[in-house]
């Protein structure tokens, strides 16, 4: 370790530093000013601004200097990228840090999947911190692959990546006390609590707080994310691919507040992430906007390292890492040169080589008995159902009352109304269990989709024109040990494999966009109206969010918190 001694010689000009950024645009988010001057870096750390004898000069040419860019809630499994390959897409972005939630993959793996995560992001050119997951299962409305519990938790969290517990979904157990909850949310201590409060309000939402949690990042109305901001949160600022909620929140930022508001993209899929681009994005759209760009940068680094504690993260400043962008102006926002720790990591907009993190290849996740076309059959008990009703670029659904399309006395899809059967097959232990309902918003005209991302246990989900398609789509995502597939008459359109958990390809970048490029088209051809199919596929088996839910025991009312029957008239 550098001695303090040689630091404080070179940061007063004694010695030569390492790297001199000369004749840059300084954005200051600390004093919250521009200045042109030069910044150097010594062992991977500001040491001061102006002139200094440098071991290397990088010429700025007047282009802007800001801290990295930090994303304070992700899931990187969503991406369906190997954290190594999500590194490749978002680091040319200007993305240094991320803090990320691995409930996905521990729902299915329990703590191994923990394990995995650490050890695949530990050498990348991008800093990874985890929040340990707080809902495995998330409800016990589900079947998950495995059950974490407090115990399980408190062996972890004085990992120094692991910043605190990740979101708890579990509202409902928050509020009423529930007792394995709340020796969950106890095992923090001084650690941070994310929380996941969509549409908790009023007292309710001042019992979730006052908890110990801090954070949400599940708004999606000005009047829902300014009680939360009154009431001391964080306030997440969410941008993903099914869940896009800036636009609607951006006029509740002001100089005076912002300091408590960060962004997050929380789910993003390679093809967004590669056509609109990660955190950056967040930045262009927020100044194109209105929003001053120096509030804006703050929102995307420094108040994002604020509230989980990152000291040295967020700012360029004597004894700051040097994390760093370089970047033309604040309209189009692009990046040309990215430095982790002071050493070029990305250069017009390409990740320089790394050293990929050798891990032994990971047990097989998919374990699903044998099923038959009337495994999938839904018998006529009533004339009207309870329909789970999508609601665009939302997570949110509603809960609809609609009449059964009733064949031979069978309740079957009906596309005319874009009413289609969907079914979650319980995939971890081989149980048998089939949650069987319909959606409408969809618009699969015929065949059928399937996916095992399906948040948060991740089971196999599938909607389908036709019971036989439906059943063979299941069987190929078995034969495929995890991923999605679109199919027609019992042929497979499109596919992609996600061996890693059933949620992460073990391919290269471009290779996953280009399949899931397949596979939206495919789905679009089929009918499929959402703009990306499968991101929203996957949030209908997620029973933390209202309305109204499905999982493989059953229909969900999120907001009874149980189960409801499917039909209304029984």
């Amino acid at each position: 370790m550098m001695s303090v001694d040689t630091i404080i010689s070179a940061a007063r000009g004694n010695i030569p530093v390492d790297t001199l950024f000369k004749d840059v645009q300084l954005v200051n988010l600390l004093s919250a000013e521009i200045v042109r001057t030069s910044v150097a870096v010594f062992n991977g750390k500001i040491v001061g601004f102006g002139d200094y004898d440098a071991e290397v000069t990088i010429d700025g040419a007047g282009l802007f200097l800001a801290p990295g860019l930090i994303d304070g809630h992700v899931h990187l499994e969503s991406s369906m990228l190997s954290p190594e390959e999500f590194a490749r897409a978002v680091v040319p972005m200007g993305t240094t840090a991320v803090i990320a939630d691995p409930h996905e993959i521990v729902n299915v793996m329990s703590i191994d999947g923990l394990q995995y995560m650490l050890d695949v992001s530990a050498e990348l050119p991008l800093d990874v911190y985890f929040m340990l997951p707080s809902c495995v299962p998330a409800t016990h409305l589900e079947t998950a692959g495995a059950i974490v519990t407090a115990a399980d938790m408190r062996k972890w969290i004085d990992n120094p990546r692991i910043l605190g517990i990740g979101e708890m979904m579990n509202f409902p157990g928050v509020l009423f006390g529930d007792s394995a909850v709340l020796e969950k949310l106890a095992v923090a201590g001084k650690k941070n609590i994310d929380g996941h409060a969509p549409l908790v309000r009023d007292k309710d939402l001042s019992a979730y707080i006052s908890a110990g949690i801090r954070s949400d990042h599940e708004s999606t109305n000005i009047d829902e994310a300014r009680e939360k901001l009154q009431k001391g949160m964080f306030l997440m600022i969410r941008e993903g691919s099914a869940a896009r909620n800036l636009q609607d929140l951006l006029p509740l930022v002001t100089p005076l507040n912002s300091r408590n508001c960060g962004f997050v993209t929380d789910d993003r899929h390679p093809d967004f992430l590669l056509d609109f681009g990660h955190i950056n994005s967040m930045v262009r759209d927020a100044v194109a906007f209105g929003i001053d760009p120096i509030i804006a940068l703050q929102m995307a680094s420094m108040n994002t390292a604020r509230h989980f504690g990152l000291k040295t993260k967020g700012a360029i400043a004597p004894g700051y890492d040097a994390d760093l962008i370089l970047f033309d102006n604040f309209i189009n926002f692009s990046i040309k040169m990215v430095f982790k720790n002071g050493c070029l990591v990305a250069e017009n907009g390409r990740t320089l080589s790394f050293n990929k993190s050798q891990i032994s290849e990971l047990p097989r996740t998919i374990r699903v008995k044998d099923l038959s076309v009337s495994d999938l059959s839904v018998r006529a008990t009533g004339k009207m159902m309870n329909v789970i009703d999508i609601v665009p670029n939302q997570l949110l659904t509603k809960k609809v009352l609609l009449k059964c399309q009733i064949a031979d006395g069978f309740v079957v899809s009906d596309p005319d109304r874009d009413v289609l059967k969907m079914a979650v097959v319980e995939r971890h232990h081989a149980s048998g269990n089939i949650g069987l309902g319909f959606t409408r918003g969809i618009g699969l005209k015929s065949g059928a989709i399937a996916s095992t991302v399906a948040h948060d246990s991740h089971n196999i989900i599938v909607i389908g024109a036709n019971d036989e398609d439906m059943l063979f789509a299941i069987n190929e995502i078995r034969n495929m040990n995890g991923g999605q597939v679109v199919v027609e008459n019992g042929k497979a359109l499109a596919s992609l494999a996600l061996p890693i958990a059933g949620l992460m390809s073990d391919k290269p970048l471009l290779d996953v966009r280009n399949a899931t490029d397949i596979l939206n088209k495919a789905a679009r051809r089929l009918g499929c109206q959402p703009e990306n199919p499968f991101m929203t596929l996957s949030f209908l088996s997620l029973p933390v969010i209202p309305e109204l839910k499905l999982t493989d025991r059953g229909l969900v009312d999120v907001t009874k918190f149980d189960f409801i029957p499917l039909f209304a008239d029984a």
